[in-house]
């Protein structure tokens, strides 16, 4: 796929975090992708659930294994509004999805209180290099305090 199909699948996780965040959630959403059809998504759950796992990146995910009938994602790619936290990298990895596209920086989301640096700096985990091909990628039209500071 090219940077083009990325930023498409990127900008409907962007797109789902600023309705998350419209309908008073958190500003996250997530698309998972396969085969270039979506799977699934999710929206950061947290605040509606009480459950502190609700990332829109889990959701995704644990939509994406009954819809396939399986939690073997191989060959999927997850798109996420912002840069995956250290528990929705794991569950990526261990679903084994090929690739995780974000749109926006820890350090973008730093300044609204929304970056998981610390949480990766806490687990000692690193992400250079990471476990599985993790690329950042503008959303023309978006920004950070677009998302954030909303």
């Amino acid at each position: 796929m090219s940077d083009a199909d990325h930023r498409r699948w990127l900008a409907q996780a962007v797109d789902l975090a600023l309705e998350n965040l419209r309908a008073g959630g958190r500003p996250f959403g997530a698309v998972l992708v396969k085969d270039g059809v979506v799977v699934a998504t999710g929206v950061n759950r947290m605040l509606a659930t009480c459950d502190p796992s609700s990332h829109a990146e889990m959701e995704a995910l644990r939509q994406a294994g009954p819809a396939l009938g399986t939690v073997d994602l191989s060959g999927s790619v997850l798109y996420a509004s912002g840069h995956p936290c250290p528990m929705c990298l794991a569950a990526a990895v261990m679903t084994r999805v090929a690739a995780v596209y974000y749109a926006f920086t820890n350090s973008d989301a730093e300044p609204y209180g929304f970056s998981s640096a610390a949480a990766y700096a806490a687990l000692g985990v690193r992400t250079d290099p990471a476990p599985l091909p993790l690329k950042q990628l503008d959303v023309p039209g978006r920004t950070a305090a677009d998302l954030y500071g909303g």
